[in-house]
């Protein structure tokens, strides 16, 4: 007798296909206006997520632009929420251009904390850490669902920055959801594996990052132009894998490195490498 639960699991799943998700699935979202300057209005915005994970964005919509305007979904790094230091800075960058800027906290993270486990790939609680990733490409997907719903900005003009692990997030978000235009990875790589050393190869390694790696995802960005923005001294993001990543991405694309470290990263020249490219492409 065949042994039916055997055969399943030796079966390949597409990892783009793990992502998809009921777009029918009610938003119920709630918008409130929390800021009104001169410059632009600040809303705080509420939505439910898949796996019924409720959401908290702040939505910023500059008032010196004629809308809808182009916006830029903006993803803090491990650790850190979106009002960290280097994503106010970004978001006020951008704001200043003209882009409306979108910011979510990822799972587990600022308000959305639940749980004080270590975020490990490798030791511990990895498939609660591999959720964390998993489950906020689910919630930037439904943040562009909201998008849509909203007059003042042109869901048709979505850009994408991401750091560090909101980079590496937005990668593998950016290969499964064609509504973002222009993506800019920053701090980020492929490969993930390699953190294993030798078992990087083994099959059950490959498995459990085969949906959270984004070397499977980046190729499937183009047509769409990707720009990667990386340190050379990174001591936390190998900058053999960032290379890695972007061996495996099509044209159009294009990388950036700066001499420092992960978190001396000048994120002035980052941000504005950021604007360049959304001015090309978005």
């Amino acid at each position: 007798m065949v042994n039916f639960i055997s055969c399943i699991s030796k079966q390949e799943i597409s990892v783009l296909k793990y992502y998809n998700y009921d777009f029918s699935l009610p938003l119920e979202d709630s918008t409130k206006l929390i800021a009104d300057s001169t410059d632009y209005k600040l809303y705080e915005i509420g939505y439910t997520s898949v796996h019924n994970k409720r959401v908290d964005a702040l939505l910023t919509i500059p008032k010196s632009e004629e809308e809808p305007l182009p916006v830029v979904i903006l993803l803090h790094g491990l650790g850190d929420k979106k009002t960290v230091d280097y994503i106010e800075f970004g978001h006020q960058y951008l704001v200043d251009r003209g882009y409306a800027v979108l910011r979510i906290d990822i799972a587990n993270h600022g308000v959305r904390k639940e749980k004080d486990y270590d975020f490990n790939l490798t030791d511990g609680y990895r498939y609660w850490t591999r959720d964390i990733i998993t489950q906020t490409v689910f919630d930037l997907r439904r943040s562009i669902d909201l998008l849509q719903t909203r007059d003042d900005v042109d869901a048709n003009r979505i850009g994408y920055y991401g750091i560090s692990l909101g980079g590496i997030i937005g990668t593998i978000f950016c290969g499964v959801d064609d509504r973002v235009k222009a993506p800019v990875i920053a701090l980020a790589g492929g490969n993930l594996s390699l953190m294993f050393g030798l078992d990087a190869l083994t099959e059950d390694t490959k498995d459990f990052f085969s949906i959270i790696d984004p070397i499977n995802f980046v190729e499937n960005i183009q047509p769409r132009p990707f720009l990667m923005i990386n340190s050379e001294n990174d001591e936390i993001i190998s900058p053999i894998t960032s290379k890695l990543l972007f061996s495996r991405a099509n044209e159009p694309k294009d990388i950036k490195w700066y001499p420092s470290k992960h978190r001396d990263l000048p994120i002035d020249k980052a941000f504005g490498d950021g604007v360049e490219w959304y001015k090309q492409y978005l």
